[in-house]
Parts: C-alpha cells; sequence; structure tokens
C-alpha cells in the first residue's frame, strides 16, 4: 500500500511504499498554517486520497487555471507580468478528505476547497509555508511523485 505523508512541521513530504520510503521533497504548506475551514486560506490535516491526477503528458511549466492547462508556459518574464498570480503549474494532484466533519463535507470539505498538491515557479522557495492552503512543490519533484501515485492514494498530513 503507497501512503503520501506530508509534515507540515517540516515542509516535507515522503511516499512510503510497503513501508519503504520511494520519494521524499521539499514541500511548501499554507502561509496561515493548518486549518480545515473553508476560505481559511489554511493547509487541512488528516487523512485524504488522491482525487484525481491532473495534467500528464503536459510540459514542465504548463500554467493550470481551474484544473485547465491555459497554453501558457510559466516562464520568469510572465512571472514578473502577472505579480500577483496563484500560480499552479505543471501537474495537480487534487485532494479530497477521509474524515468526516474534519476534512469531508460540510464547511471543512477539503476538495471542495480544491486543495492540491501542485507545482509552482522554481524560484519560490520549498521549506516553508507560503501557499494558500495547498501543498506546493518544485516542478521536477512533482513531475517524479505524479508518476508514483495514483487515484486513491493515500494521503496524510500531520503537523
Amino acid at each position: 500500500m503507497s501512503v503520501l505523508e506530508v509534515s507540515i512541521a517540516k515542509q516535507y513530504c515522503q511516499l512510503m511504499v510497503d513501508g519503504e520510503v520511494v520519494f521524499s521533497a521539499p514541500i511548501s504548506t499554507a502561509l496561515n498554517g493548518a486549518g480545515e475551514q473553508k476560505n481559511s486560506g489554511c493547509t487541512p490535516r488528516g487523512l485524504h486520497i488522491v482525487r484525481a491526477c491532473i495534467g500528464a503528458n503536459e510540459p514542465e511549466n504548463t500554467v493550470f487555471v481551474a484544473r485547465r492547462p491555459t497554453g501558457e508556459i510559466y516562464t520568469n518574464e510572465l512571472g514578473r507580468e502577472f505579480p500577483d498570480r496563484d500560480w499552479i503549474l505543471t501537474r495537480i494532484l487534487w485532494l479530497s478528505g477521509m474524515e468526516l466533519g474534519k476534512n469531508r463535507l460540510s464547511n471543512v470539505d477539503t476538495m471542495q476547497r480544491y486543495i492540491y498538491i501542485h507545482g509552482c515557479p522554481d524560484s519560490l522557495p520549498m521549506g516553508e509555508p507560503l501557499s494558500h492552503g495547498c501543498i506546493r512543490m518544485h516542478n521536477k519533484d512533482l513531475m517524479i511523485l505524479f508518476d508514483l501515485v495514483s487515484p486513491g492514494t493515500r494521503v496524510m498530513i500531520h503537523e
């Protein structure tokens, strides 16, 4: 069984397959910290699954809006042109909570909050909380992880 462990405290993730670490990488979770409430800008805790894997075969740095490729490829120039955009790049692992009342349904539903593991500009630092609630990764790391998981993969997010 595969489980992706996400540590908010360590700003790190690791994929375990049958108890063995097969992948690990630094991440960036929410600047607002941990929390499950809708519109909180926080990273939700608890047991989740990967509900959907989006962006297979798209080029690295593909820009996504509403989970659809825009046709843009992120560059530093594009970043300077739109400095306030929350860049969702390369691949998306859309998460869904598995714990009723904690991260599933009502005002705490991870999937309805559009919480993803996604790529971001490689110039953004990893290892410190800076996102709007999602889990950010550098693109090359995300592309490796994307090929190791599938819908239904368990994701445990903890502090």
